[in-house]
């Protein structure tokens, strides 16, 4: 990982390569992404802005690819495969996308760009607070239009954080985190698929963490 600084002009060359290499309604999400975590970083870490937009651009560029060929890039970069993964081809993309930056996209594998596409999808235990931003735009992104999305945007919006005291801004951020894992895991539950345990593990830390204990 090297510490080149990321430049709007940069960000602009990989949205025009990120675009080329997805779907149209793929690339809509990805732009809708990288607006709301440029707005969350406004909240939370303005110094990181460009790196967490640079994330969200990247976050899904290996979403659409087949399951065959998720498996096959996870064995080229000696990425383990488990039972639990083959039942839950989904979260893939998000280890796949993280190993290709460093080849394809060298000059962002930078800070923590790879590491919050790495755990944009099931999160993880200790997150960082660019991987808790990209993991919540993503969920929360305008192009979301499932009912826990849009219930999970309006939990976080309607407080009006913009109006928070720094320490309650990000009280109201590990909240909501807790709800969006809260209601990740529901779902999987009832559709009885396996619950990713980096996803059991990062809301057992945020309750933790919430009710003032360590675990």
């Amino acid at each position: 990982m090297k510490e080149t600084a990321i430049t709007e002009a940069m960000l602009d060359s990989l949205r025009e390569s990120v675009s080329s290499g997805m779907s149209e309604k793929r690339f809509r999400h990805t732009a809708e992404v990288e607006k709301m975590v440029a707005r969350l970083s406004k909240l939370y870490a303005p110094e990181k802005s460009l790196e967490l937009r640079a994330a969200a651009l990247l976050h899904d560029i290996t979403k659409e690819y087949s399951t065959t060929l998720q498996i096959k890039l996870c064995a080229e970069y000696g990425l383990t495969v488990t039972d639990c993964d083959l039942n839950a081809p989904k979260t893939f993309h998000a280890r796949t996308a993280a190993a290709l930056i460093p080849d394809k996209y060298p000059e962002f594998d930078v800070g923590e760009v790879v590491s919050s596409v790495r755990w944009h999808t099931t999160g993880r235990e200790g997150m960082t607070l660019c991987e808790q931003l990209v993991y919540l735009a993503d969920y929360i992104d305008m192009s979301r239009t499932f009912d826990d999305c849009v219930k999970l945007r309006n939990y976080f919006f309607d407080a009006e954080p913009e109006k928070m005291s720094e320490s309650e801004r990000l009280l109201h951020l590990r909240k909501t985190l807790i709800l969006s894992f809260d209601m990740t895991i529901r779902g999987l539950l009832s559709d009885g698929a396996p619950v990713s345990v980096d996803s059991m593990n990062a809301r057992n830390e945020l309750i933790c963490l919430l009710n003032g204990s360590s675990f």
